[in-house]
């Protein structure tokens, strides 16, 4: 046995001997938050009730409830349940077609109350950015922002001599995304996160589930409603990372000039017929190579193209949760010991001035990549 080894089997020998505590006062399984845009059920809905459902799976109570807000919200029950739902706790009101704060804190809330969840997961979508610290806030519990991977593992606290076996682990970067860390806080329920849409992958529907529709009327006051909104307009995404099958993404190795070539490869990429977009890491738009809405990353989008090419990214941990789920990863970097090559698939270790020309001949001579 290594020393690492017998350090370990110590460590979980003092472990065992720790008081194991259940502070949950009632409070059990897991809850989510369905996101809705206008009447339309926003994808990140079902990519965070099917990471719950992974998760149910560690608990002792297993079972998963979503709210879901908004105009006719109940046409979206059975489309939950067939996702992983067990309970669906439907609320739904003519005035609820936009989000507004305090109507929709007050139905989260109250349903929370009810439900008495474990935990709690929220999209961090602009909206579920501030729905869900408002959430928090009026149920005096934590709050986990923007996490990227999410566990239920023991926790161990000697200073308070206490041992929870079923903790909430929420992993997300920090110290200036450079570092992955993991929150947990197992002495305030419900425990909450947020999670990054495109983090998580959704479960295969499967029509024959059924489960339990619940009407839910919140305790609304005349103070909930003291906003109206008059109208309402979206100019939508010019950069809609999220829909293409190929993502050119440049670094800040590539400078400003670099961009260019690599708008020509995406420009003929397109020209073949396949859904491309141009991507960069957020050294490169924070040196104003680029703007915020072409970011991928933590502090960006997170996406999951068939194709993703990486090129001049060092591969900074932020950046690596943007990505690093796409199917094909390739990464053109000067420095063969670029953080980025431990995740592609295939790794070109040269000048991008050398390489991305010859892909951009390629690709104009009726080369496509594969997407299928």
């Amino acid at each position: 046995m290594s020393d690492a080894d017998e350090r370990a089997r110590r460590r979980a020998e003092l472990d065992a001997k720790v008081p194991e505590v259940d502070l949950r006062n009632g409070h059990k399984g897991i809850c989510t938050w369905a996101q809705t845009n206008g009447e339309e059920l926003h994808p990140a809905a079902l990519e965070i009730l099917g990471e719950a459902r992974r998760l149910s799976e560690k608990l002792d109570d297993q079972t998963v409830t979503t709210i879901v807000i908004g105009k006719n919200a109940e046409k979206h029950a059975q489309t939950l349940i067939e996702y992983g739902a067990d309970r669906v706790y439907v609320i739904s009101d003519d005035r609820l077609e936009y989000y507004r704060d305090l109507p929709y804190v007050r139905a989260v809330v109250d349903a929370i109350r009810e439900i008495k969840p474990e935990i709690m997961i929220y999209t961090a979508s602009a909206i579920g950015r501030s729905l869900a610290p408002r959430c928090a806030a009026r149920l005096h519990v934590g709050l986990s922002a923007d996490c990227t991977e999410l566990d239920i593992g023991q926790y161990v606290s000697r200073k308070k001599n206490q041992r929870f076996p079923r903790a909430f682990m929420m992993k997300r970067p920090s110290f200036g995304e450079s570092k992955l860390a993991t929150i947990i806080g197992p002495w305030n329920y419900p425990q909450s996160a947020t999670v990054r849409p495109g983090v998580f992958h959704p479960l295969k529907r499967d029509p024959s589930r059924t489960g339990e529709v619940i009407q839910f009327t919140p305790k609304w006051t005349e103070d909930d409603w003291k906003t109206e909104v008059i109208s309402f307009e979206s100019e939508g995404s010019r950069v809609e990372l999220d829909k293409a099958d190929i993502i050119v993404s440049g670094g800040y190795g590539v400078g400003k000039e670099g961009f260019n070539m690599l708008r020509e490869l995406v420009d003929a990429i397109r020209a073949n017929g396949q859904r491309a977009e141009l991507g960069a890491s957020r050294a490169a738009v924070n040196a104003g190579f680029i703007s915020h809405d072409h970011q991928v990353g933590q502090t960006g989008k997170t996406v999951r193209p068939k194709v993703y090419i990486a090129v001049g990214i060092s591969g900074a941990i932020q950046h690596l949760m943007g990505m690093q789920n796409s199917r094909t990863i390739i990464a053109v970097n000067i420095d063969p010991k670029a953080r980025i090559f431990t995740v592609a698939n295939y790794g070109i270790v040269a000048d991008y001035k050398e390489v991305i020309p010859e892909m951009i001949k390629k690709v104009r001579e009726g080369y496509k990549f594969n997407v299928e």
